[in-house]
């Protein structure tokens, strides 16, 4: 049997072209017995990690490379010819070659990209160590220099790569039945003979299977926006662009053997042991005569002082017993960054807000991160740290969504432009978007194509294959159909594939060295109008956490911006300071409000649902908001009606064992959140805090052996620890496993609950600041905006229409001349009015308002304002002291010709 490794494939992380997921591929390679795959990608990096993870699981070697784009001049040119970038392939051989590799693919997306993420020459040259290179396809300089006859070229062409890559350069064949290789397979072996250059074998593997040929092509398709049925789009040349067999391989190259094991020659000399579970954290700079670990101890006992004036040793206890486990497990700097950046926040007046298993710590309480106390609300540290779970602590940070930006700016200021990145994110084919895709690859009628998408469930984990089971019309067209067949059955190869790269929505990476060191870099996704870290990574969330690297959330909450800014206008108008330590959360007439159902606007809780909830509860505390927010939710949802008939003693509340009473307690015998699980199993089955936890995890993921496993072990527990008979245990444990599902994290449910409460208290207490506050944040949204105004006008609140004189770019508050204070509508409201108009509008203004149309024309600048923008101003009534609208509108020519003549003149 022939021996053969691949070394030119292309996953699905080349984008639209490749079809397999690397964990396809390294099993396919597996099947057929070979000791090693390389991933190739496009011009990028992204599959490498997974790719290398997925070998490692098939039990053969991963080689990372990439398919890499070389200028035909200097990577930086942006004229007509640079366009034309030929391909070669990079294999790394060594940790120095990974290195290089990540450089190179950093380069040409940060510098070379034009069409395509390009390299040069120079920098080949000067990234060369540790890298094989592969002279390419079809599509490779010397491939292209053959086919056009410049043969002397080519040669050197070749004599310069085999300088660059001394004893690693490798004259590429290729045979997929097209009769241009054929001659360029030829020019190449004799290039070999005379440069005495090795030779080697690949296959352009672009799918795991032969069988996959078809669903590629349409693949193809949606790539290039073409149809099946279109003559000149690109496509393959026949269905060869597989992971072929090794005797398949043999048959192909029988005159060259050497080219086949010169691939084994290549997988044995490629050595490449990436490193997991290794930190990379950031040093923090701390005072003299403290390290990390001390700094943080004294800062803990400032912290201790101030929220606990007279702590006993219960929270003495618990920050001795986090701050131990926090520095075992090496995260003391990790949380001196966080602190850092929630002290920026708190001298630049920038509100925000912990969310999540964070808050669960009394050392992020004792340091100012959170407000939330965590043992009056029994939170467990555990749940967000323990040593059983090797991962970094997550600390998700909300702050409001106009200033979520300066502290990303501060982030990238402390610590270095090359050590912060954003962090990509891939996009897939849902199920329904994949029947769309394939149906307008194929061909088919839109309106058919809609019918069959509209018959498959809608939610971001519905799966093909399960609506075909569970939806009788789908199937009974599936199966009578031939072209519905053809559609699905596209669809279900193309379901789940990557379909484009965007941005993290929150996410940055911060490093303790230059981020190229761990991964490669790409441009921004989301093009050079973001205000943002111009760099993300090549490699995901998910890959960066294994890397060790710090990835911090940096979410961006309008709800913060719309409280602040209420907040600032209570100030103004009242003289009343309030902010989210003050703004109170247990206020009788929030409670009734939210009773009432009059949650327009009100955070978590606006949808009609939800609304029909908390009119049933009447919920009179805290942790009544804490449980609506908590079961509202697929799988708890159908609890709700016991914890209302519970909660209002309509139905007696029920325990399985005594030993449940404390637990479940202040939810009415239900299990609501992932801590009573916890509590569960420590105080009925004897686990410690930790175990717990990853059992809870572990259970909800649903796993038959694991579940079997775990529910033998709690039962044991449960009766020698608990004393509980084995039927209760079985059935306390058929409640953890239905929960551990849909549990819910109660910080999460704490930290959600007090904005929930805060956002009623600011409404039913300051309702015209609030809603002004809320139309200012929702401008934008012409739908919100029109529903917020009738909420306003069912509270009694008038909205007065935009004026070219009164309004303010925002939403404001008038009281001249008014029984009771009315809202004005803001200009920046206005579709199809941007700032820019505005801002010319009001600088003039600024000076005094209007007298008449004709002041107004000599005094801003129309051509500043445009046509479009002043047609909306007409339109929605601002200009209505001026004159009619449909005089206004038919004079519009006129104005803007005297306005800028006028202008032109000065």
């Amino acid at each position: 049997m022939a021996a053969f490794v691949h070394l030119h494939v292309h996953s699905e992380y080349s984008l639209l072209d490749g079809l397999s997921s690397c964990s396809e591929l390294a099993d396919r390679a597996a099947e057929l017995g070979m000791p090693a795959l390389a991933l190739t990608d496009h011009g990028a990096m992204y599959g490498s990690i997974q790719f290398y993870r997925a070998c490692e699981a098939a039990g053969i070697k991963p080689i990372i490379g990439m398919e890499t784009y070389v200028a035909p001049g200097d990577r930086r040119g942006r004229e007509a010819q640079d366009r034309r970038a030929s391909h070669l392939g990079l294999l790394a051989y060594n940790q120095v070659g990974y290195s290089n590799l990540m450089c190179l693919a950093t380069i040409a997306q940060l510098e070379g990209f034009y069409y395509r993420p390009r390299v040069d020459r120079e920098t080949l040259a000067e990234h060369a160590e540790g890298l094989i290179a592969l002279s390419g396809c079809g599509s490779s300089e010397i491939a292209t220099l053959i086919q056009e006859g410049q043969r002397e070229q080519a040669r050197d062409v070749a004599a310069w790569y085999r300088d660059v890559f001394p004893g690693r350069y490798y004259l590429e064949l290729q045979e997929h039945g097209i009769a241009e290789l054929a001659r360029v397979n030829a020019a190449t072996i004799s290039l070999a003979r005379e440069l005495e250059l090795p030779l080697v074998a690949t296959n352009d593997v672009h799918y795991a299977r032969p069988e996959q040929a078809e669903v590629h092509d349409v693949l193809l398709c949606i790539q290039t926006g073409k149809t099946v049925n279109e003559p000149e789009r690109m496509r393959m040349d026949g269905q060869s662009f597989y992971l072929k067999s090794a005797d398949e391989m043999a048959a192909l190259f029988p005159d060259v053997p050497e080219a086949l094991s010169n691939t084994v020659r290549i997988a044995e000399a490629c050595e490449l042991n990436l490193s997991f579970g290794t930190y990379h954290l950031p040093p923090f700079p701390v005072p003299e005569g403290f390290d990390a670990q001390s700094y943080l101890h004294h800062l803990c006992q400032e912290g201790l002082r101030w929220r606990y004036p007279q702590a006993t040793d219960r929270e003495r206890q618990r920050l001795a017993y986090e701050l131990d486990i926090i520095h075992r497990m090496g995260f003391d700097t990790y949380f001196l960054i966080v602190w850092d950046l929630c002290r920026f926040a708190r001298e630049a007046s920038i509100w925000w807000n912990v969310r999540g298993s964070g808050a669960s710590s009394i050392v992020a309480y004792c340091l100012g991160l959170t407000n939330l106390e965590p043992l009056q609300h029994d939170l467990i540290f555990e749940r967000f740290l323990n040593l059983g779970r090797v991962t970094m602590p997550d600390i998700d940070l909300d702050f409001p969504d106009d200033q979520r930006a300066r502290l990303i700016e501060y982030t990238v200021q402390k610590y270095g432009h090359d050590q912060v990145a954003q962090i990509i994110t891939f996009g897939t084919m849902g199920a329904k978007a994949a029947i769309r895709d394939v149906g307008r690859a194929l061909d088919y009628p839109l309106s058919e194509v809609d019918q069959i998408a509209r018959l498959v469930p809608g939610g971001p984990k519905v799966k093909l294959a399960d609506a075909l089971q569970e939806v009788p019309d789908l199937q009974e067209q599936y199966k009578t159909q031939d072209h519905i067949r053809r559609l699905i059955d596209t669809a279900l190869g193309l379901e789940g594939n990557i379909r484009h790269a965007s941005t993290h929505a929150a996410g940055v990476v911060v490093s303790d060295v230059p981020l190229v060191t761990y991964v490669p870099l790409h441009r921004s996704t989301r093009g050079s109008g973001s205000d943002e870290i111009s760099v993300v990574t090549q490699y995901t969330m998910e890959e960066l956490e294994e890397l060790g690297l710090l990835k911090i959330d940096f979410l961006g909450l309008a709800t913060l911006t719309i409280m602040r800014r209420a907040c600032e206008l209570i100030r103004q108008r009242h003289s009343v300071e309030l902010d989210l330590n003050s703004i109170p959360t247990e206020d009788p007439a929030a409670y009734e409000l939210l009773s009432r159902g009059d949650v327009m606007g009100v955070f978590q809780v606006e949808g009609q649902g939800m609304r029909r909830v908390l009119m049933k509860m009447q919920p009179t505390e805290f942790s009544h908001i804490m449980a609506t927010i908590s079961l509202f939710r697929p799988g708890p949802m159908e609890y709700i009606d016991d914890y209302i008939d519970r909660l209002h003693g309509e139905k007696p509340v029920e325990y399985r064992h005594p030993a449940l009473e404390p637990i479940l307690r202040e939810t009415f015998g239900i299990i609501v959140y992932q801590e009573q699980i916890i509590r569960i199993l420590t105080g009925i089955a004897g686990y410690t805090a930790g175990d717990a936890d990853l059992v809870r995890r572990a259970v909800g993921k649903k796993k038959k052996e694991a579940l079997a496993e775990h529910r033998a072990s709690f039962v044991q527990g449960a009766k020698a620890h608990g004393g509980v008979s084995q039927e209760v245990a079985e059935g306390i444990f058929d409640d953890i496993e239905f929960f551990a599902r849909y549990g819910f994290n109660k910080p999460h449910a704490v930290d959600y609950a007090v904005l929930t409460c805060q956002t009623a208290y600011l409404k039913v207490h300051y309702p015209v600041e609030y809603m002004t506050a809320l139309l200012s944040v929702e401008r934008n949204n012409t739908e919100k905006v029109g529903q917020l105004i009738a909420e306003c006008r069912r509270m009694g609140i008038d909205v007065l229409p935009p004026s070219i004189n009164e309004s303010g770019f925002d939403f404001t508050i008038e009281d001249l001349g008014r029984p009771n204070p009315a809202i004005r509508f803001g200009l920046g409201a206005v579709k199809n009015v941007g700032e820019g108009p505005i801002e010319a509008i009001m600088a003039v203004r600024a000076k005094g308002p209007f007298r008449d149309l004709d002041d107004m024309c000599r005094r801003v600048d129309l051509r500043l304002v445009n046509r479009r923008a002043l047609e909306s101003l007409i339109k929605v009534g601002a200009l209505e002291g001026f004159g009619a609208r449909t005089q206004l509108l038919a004079a519009i020519d006129r104005m803007l010709g005297f306005s800028g003549d006028h202008h032109r003149a000065k």
